[in-house]
């Protein structure tokens, strides 16, 4: 077991002015999202146990968090403190003693099963289990646990420092312990609850996959270039941004991972990632976090 310890400010572990007296949440997993949630929790004021299979990845994430709560910050996002101790782990040994876990693995059936088994056997019954999935159905992912009653599906939006609204999905065994839980995590986070059914991509991903595979499929057969298709959501609709624009922040590798998803439950072609998605993942360009994606940054157009 390899556990690090880092501390800007500290809560007393126990409670927040926000009014979360469970104890220490954990949050399993810290890649982009996995971060991001460590980065909002800890600006709220609570005690977060962030844990991963990677000492360099933890490592990384430590850095992340501290840049993203100046930013957050910096936007007036999250309150100046105080902050939430941080304690980082390769173990799931910790996890007995957490009042609620998120799992945010990467984006894939078989990375999320393993990691809710591992979860489940860990903490303690009645411990609330927050899958953060955006598109695999909940009740498959609670399927893979010891106490399906105890399992809740949590879509965060990119970054959820900064976008309050969070799809909060109920599984048909999830319990009402589980969702007061959460009911109070979310308060405490100083997030929206917005709730929604089971079932493949939810509301948002079930709608926002299609447009955006359409949208690189347009771009492929040479009807627009990105910008402009951007340019007919943000000018024409008024969206804030263009689902190509969204896809690069999302990332160009979760939006295949979630296709394929949602292709493989519901057998709809309109699902299957269009060439030019493919080709960018498999030359790395994932969007914002790799730097190239339908846009490269700072703003031309790969």
């Amino acid at each position: 077991m390899s556990t690090d310890r880092t501390t800007d400010k500290t809560a007393d572990g126990t409670a927040t002015d926000d009014g979360w007296a469970d104890g220490r949440l954990a949050v399993v997993g810290a890649g982009v999202m996995g971060t991001a949630l460590a980065t909002l929790a800890v600006g709220r004021g609570l005690p977060v146990l962030l844990t991963d299979v990677s000492e360099e990845q933890l490592e990384r994430a430590r850095g992340n968090v501290r840049q993203q709560l100046r930013h957050a910050r910096l936007l007036g996002k999250l309150p100046k403190g105080p902050d939430g101790e941080l304690t980082l782990s390769t173990s799931y040994e910790q996890l007995d003693s957490a009042a609620a876990v998120i799992e945010a693995v990467t984006e894939t059936t078989e990375a999320k099963a393993e990691a809710l088994g591992g979860i489940s056997a860990a903490v303690r019954p009645g411990t609330l289990i927050a899958s953060n999935t955006s598109a695999v159905p909940v009740d498959e992912l609670a399927g893979c646990t010891q106490r399906p009653e105890d399992v809740v599906g949590t879509h965060f939006m990119n970054p959820p420092y900064l976008i309050r609204a969070v799809e909060v999905i109920r599984g048909p065994r999830t319990g009402d312990a589980a969702m007061a839980a959460l009911d109070r995590l979310l308060t405490a986070l100083d997030r929206e609850a917005i709730v929604v059914g089971d079932g493949p991509g939810f509301v948002s991903n079930r709608i926002l996959m299609r447009v955006i595979n359409d949208a690189a499929r347009l771009v492929a057969e040479g009807r627009a270039p990105a910008e402009n298709v951007d340019r007919v959501f943000t000018g024409c609709f008024g969206h804030r941004t263009g689902p190509l624009a969204t896809a690069d922040l999302i990332g160009l590798d979760n939006i295949v991972d979630t296709l394929k998803v949602l292709h493989d439950r519901t057998g709809d072609d309109g699902y299957l990632a269009c060439d030019l998605l493919l080709d960018k993942v498999r030359a790395g360009d994932f969007g914002r976090k790799t730097g190239n994606g339908f846009y490269s940054y700072g703003g031309t157009r790969a």
